[in-house]
Order: C-alpha cells, then sequence, then structure tokens
C-alpha cells in the first residue's frame, strides 16, 4: 500500500502515513493541488514553517509507461506567491513510486539551522545530518552522495542559490546514465527546499517490488499501444525531429515566426540563429563524439536528450535544450553553443532555472551591468550569484526582482516569474497562458507553439479558448507524470490515458471523469491562487508589451481584456 511520508525539519522526525482517502486518486501536479489547497495557508511566507514542499510521482509513476516518469515538485512558490508545482525527469518519481510513497511532505524548518539529507530505500527512512556539503554545487552533490550510498541511487539536490533563498534556484533530480541534471526548475522551489534545511533526498529503490496492476492485461495492452503510436508519430519516432534534434530542433522555427527573445525580448528574431539552431548543436556534438538521442528515463522511446561536449570530448551538459538555447543564448545576445552550455552548467551547478536567470541576465544587461553578447561579462554576473555577494544576490531572486532593484520597465514576466523563449507578442495563445495559468509565465503549463497552424499566433482574437484547452491537457500530464513531448496519443485518443489509469488502479474512469479530473485540478489551484490574493488584475502582461511593437512583425500583446477575464468563466 502507498504511504504518506512526512519529514517535520523542526522536530527532525519522519513517519508515514496511510494516503487520506480524498488524496488516493490524485498524483503528481493534481496531488500537489490537493495538498496545498487542504494543508497549507495560502497566505503563508513561502519561506516560512507553514509553507510545504511536496515531491510527488504522477499516477503512472514507476510503471514501465513509455516518458511516464516525470516528478512533480511544488509548493507555495517564492517566486510568484501562488501554488507552483515544477516537475523533471530523470529517476525520481520512478524511484518515489516503487518504494510506495505516494507524496513525500516536508514540513516546518530546521531548528538548528543545518543541512541535512534524506536518505530513503526500501522500508528506511532517516534524516543524515550534512551540514559540511553546504555550498557544494549540484555535481559534487550527486557524486558524494552516490560514492557514499552506490552509485544506482537517484539524487534530488539543491545548490547554492537553493541554500541562499534565492527565488530563481531550482531542484536537480538526477536521470538515466549521462543525464544527471534533470531539473524541476520553475517557480524557486529550490529556494523553499533550502529554507527546509534539505540539501538532497538520496533514493535507493534497488530493491523495491514491481508495482502492483489492478488489470495487468488492459494496462499492457494500453502501454503497448502507446509505445507503439509514439514510434509512429512523425515527431516523436526514431526519425522525427524530437528524437533527431530534441528541443532545439524548433529554435530556428521560433525565431522564423518572429517569437525568439533577444536581447532582452527587444527582438523576434537573431542573426546568428543558425549558429544555435538544433541542426549545428547536433553536427557538433557528432562532431566531437558527444551524444545524440539519449533518454532522460529508462524506457523513454522517444530519447530527446543530447550530451554536449567540448572540442575535447568531454560533456560540459547534459542537455542542452531549447529554452536554454533561448534564454542564456539569444536573449543575451550570444550565438556561441560552447558559451550557452558554459552558462547552463554554471545555473546547473549552482542549482538555478536557467529561463529565469537568462531573464535576470537580459535584464542587467539592459540596466548596465553586463554587455549583450559578451559572455564573459554574463559569466562575471553568475560569479557574483555564486558568491551571494548583494549583486548577486539580487540577481539571484529572479527577473522581476532585477528589474525592481535596477528601476527598469522592460522586464519580460508575468505573475512574477520570468517568461520562457517565446515572445508573447509573436506567439499571443502563450501571452494568454504567461498571464492566466495559476503557474504564471510557464509555456509547460499550455503552449500554444504546437497550435500556430491552427490558430494564427499574431491575432488579437481566438486565444482564449485554444490556451485554456491546453492548460487542462497540461493537467492531465503533469499528473500522471508523463513528459509534455509524449502527448501526441494521449491529446488523439484520451481514452488510452483512461485504460493506462484504470488498468494501474482499477478506478473505472471514463473519457468525462478524465475530463472532469482535469477541470477540478485547475480550480483547485485557482482557488488557492484566489485566498492567497490573486485577482483578474494580475493576469496583465507587462506594459511595454502592450505598446512597443516587437520587430519582425512590428506586433504588440493586444488580445482584449474581457476575453482574457473570462477565461475560466465555464470551468
Amino acid at each position: 500500500m502507498d504511504k504518506i511520508l512526512r519529514v517535520d525539519m523542526n522536530h527532525l522526525q519522519i513517519r508515514w502515513e496511510p494516503v487520506p482517502q480524498e488524496y488516493e486518486q490524485f498524483g503528481g501536479r493534481a496531488l500537489i493541488a490537493r495538498i496545498m489547497l487542504s494543508e497549507v495557508p495560502p497566505l503563508c511566507e513561502p519561506l516560512g514553517p507553514y509553507n510545504k514542499l511536496i515531491f510527488a510521482p504522477g499516477l503512472l509513476g514507476g510503471t514501465p509507461v513509455s516518458s511516464a516518469g516525470r516528478l512533480s515538485v511544488g509548493g507555495k512558490s517564492p517566486l510568484t506567491g501562488g501554488i507552483k508545482e515544477a516537475n523533471a525527469g530523470g529517476n525520481g518519481a520512478r524511484d518515489i513510486a516503487r518504494l510506495g510513497i505516494k507524496a513525500i511532505i516536508v514540513e516546518g524548518l530546521p531548528a538548528d539551522g543545518k543541512m541535512y539529507v534524506l536518505y530513503l530505500a526500501n522500508g528506511r527512512a532517516e534524516l543524515v545530518p550534512a551540514d559540511e556539503w553546504r555550498g557544494w554545487g549540484t555535481y559534487a552533490t550527486s557524486a558524494e552522495a552516490q560514492k557514499r550510498w552506490g552509485e544506482h541511487c537517484t539524487v534530488i539536490s539543491i545548490g547554492p542559490a537553493g541554500e541562499m533563498r534565492m527565488r530563481g534556484a531550482g531542484i536537480v533530480v538526477t536521470g538515466h546514465e549521462e543525464q544527471i541534471s534533470r531539473v524541476a526548475a520553475r517557480g524557486g522551489l529550490g529556494a523553499l527546499m533550502g529554507s527546509k534545511g534539505l540539501k538532497a533526498v538520496v533514493l535507493d529503490a534497488s530493491n523495491a517490488p514491481p508495482l502492483p496492476l489492478a488489470d495487468a492485461e488492459l494496462f499492457r495492452d494500453a502501454a503497448g499501444r502507446f509505445a507503439k503510436a509514439l514510434l509512429e508519430n512523425p515527431r516523436t519516432g526514431r526519425t522525427g525531429s524530437m528524437h533527431v534534434y530534441g528541443t532545439s530542433g524548433i529554435f530556428a522555427i521560433v525565431n522564423e515566426i518572429g517569437a525568439l527573445p533577444t536581447r532582452n525580448f527587444r527582438e523576434g528574431r537573431f542573426e546568428k540563429v543558425q549558429e544555435l539552431s538544433g541542426e549545428r548543436l547536433r553536427e557538433t556534438i557528432l562532431q566531437r563524439g558527444g551524444k545524440i538521442g539519449t533518454a532522460c528515463m529508462p524506457g523513454c522511446v522517444i530519447a530527446c536528450c543530447n550530451a554536449f561536449v567540448d572540442s575535447d570530448g568531454q560533456v560540459i551538459v547534459s542537455t542542452l535544450q531549447y529554452e536554454t538555447l533561448g534564454m542564456l543564448g539569444s536573449n543575451l545576445g550570444i550565438g556561441s553553443l560552447d558559451d550557452v552550455a558554459r552558462l547552463n552548467r554554471m545555473c546547473n551547478d549552482l542549482g538555478l532555472d536557467s529561463i529565469e536567470m537568462g531573464a535576470a541576465l537580459g535584464v542587467a544587461a539592459e540596466a548596465g551591468q553586463a554587455q549583450f553578447g559578451d559572455t564573459e561579462s554574463f559569466v562575471a554576473l553568475l560569479q557574483e550569484v555564486a558568491a551571494g555577494s548583494p549583486l548577486g544576490r539580487v540577481l539571484g531572486q529572479g527577473a522581476a526582482t532585477t528589474g525592481k532593484m535596477f528601476g527598469m520597465l522592460r522586464v519580460p514576466v508575468a505573475k512574477g516569474q520570468a517568461m520562457p523563449a517565446y515572445d508573447p507578442r509573436a506567439l499571443k495563445g502563450n501571452g494568454v497562458t504567461y498571464i492566466t495559468s495559476p503557474m504564471g509565465a510557464d509555456h509547460t503549463a499550455g503552449n500554444a507553439f504546437g497550435i500556430r497552424d491552427k490558430v494564427d499566433p499574431l491575432s488579437a482574437t481566438g486565444q482564449c479558448a485554444p490556451s485554456l484547452e491546453l492548460q487542462l491537457g497540461a493537467v492531465m500530464l503533469d499528473s500522471t507524470g508523463l513528459c509534455l513531448f509524449a502527448r501526441p496519443p494521449v491529446y488523439a485518443d484520451p481514452q488510452l490515458m483512461v485504460d493506462l489509469i484504470n488498468g494501474r488502479f482499477g478506478w473505472g474512469w471514463t473519457v468525462e471523469s478524465l475530463k472532469e479530473f482535469n477541470k477540478a485540478v485547475l480550480r483547485m489551484e485557482l482557488e488557492f491562487n484566489r485566498r492567497a490574493g490573486f485577482t483578474d488584475a494580475d493576469n496583465r502582461i507587462p506594459e511595454y508589451m502592450l505598446t512597443e511593437p516587437l520587430l519582425p512583425h512590428g506586433t504588440v500583446f493586444d488580445v482584449p481584456t474581457s476575453e482574457i477575464d473570462a477565461i475560466f468563466s465555464g470551468l
């Protein structure tokens, strides 16, 4: 039977609890929403004792379903002040689920102010003092944990940014083979983990039994159909762009439609686009002896990851992805893969969200603290973050704080969170998602890029209904642990997802049950934010994006406020 593991950092106690009935049919993002609404005061200080840090595998976590190993991490966001779920690939969800844990709920603050490691093995849970690990980067932390407890262990950790409670900090999860830095990046949850005095969670599921299946035949049939559909899909199959290029495959496309953030979101196209394209990335990696088409979690048939290496064949970062190429590349005026990879590795080691930091560095450059195109000036700023200097602490708090401290008006944020690498003036459906989603400016909460052929991305109207549909789809993926890139089969045939869930649990769900589930989760998240003080006034794009035309199309964000305010009216 699955259990809830509660970790009381104030008294350094651990206790196992049965799963409450009201939590049973929730997982991942959905379970986080349910726990938050039930247990966390919405008006609490995010870094204070009443907030909770939650680790929750999706409903399909720990099973052999392809691409279903995303680990959800949640709490009240130190960055947005609202509910937040961020998820990461790797082995974390698989191992937590196989250890029979529905969710890990970390509560309170350490009275002694020290750092600890939570070690979990089959039938064993303990808090291990780790104050000597303070200040270590995530690479050293993972290496030391695996040296002590075994290379087979999964490590979930924070870097110095999380320890210093910087609101741009994420949580890093080790993954399959060379994929050792999978990041639950958004919303500042690394700062929340740091406030709890938790340096790392180490998982040893080597002796854990397979998960039970309520209807093994139904489950295996559905899992087989799902994998087959992924392999036959022109995007996710072995000859598809996701496997061949990974997420970097869309870099040139976003540039072509004029939505690529360039020099602090001043332009939508970058003159050095070919230097950062998916084609150039693949060519460079293969020439140097790196890896293309690897998986971040065992059994994923898409295998969209890479291992970017230097000229000597030494791994710099795994994986170099689109968002990082955009936010640490074109957004900073940098057109070198090696330079972007260098900045990416620094962010990973410090435990920083590369989206949030890319935006903060862009704002800092506009304020005269660095020079667009000058990599060394941005390296110097990240070194300030590592040192915890006053300037570094400002940058580490994210783009919104950086903008306020330097008196800047051109700050690309929504609900206090930096926008990812799609300018909402040229991809207006994403702008609607950024400002209406309970998660703030987060493309994974409902990315309209994939429907650009169905909805004109430059149109001022018709953007809200697709955004809502995409947000509900994202809820389904995040609650089951399914990777965003594996969505085509279950979007095309929701019955496939229903069969997977029923085969695993035997709940007798229908397609309508699944639809209502998705709506219920989104309603819970919106309700938490309402209680936290959010209103329609928070559903606004930065003012400069309403008036400053974005080149090359000369467009502004002009989706009618009346449509935005009514987006959830029928939810």
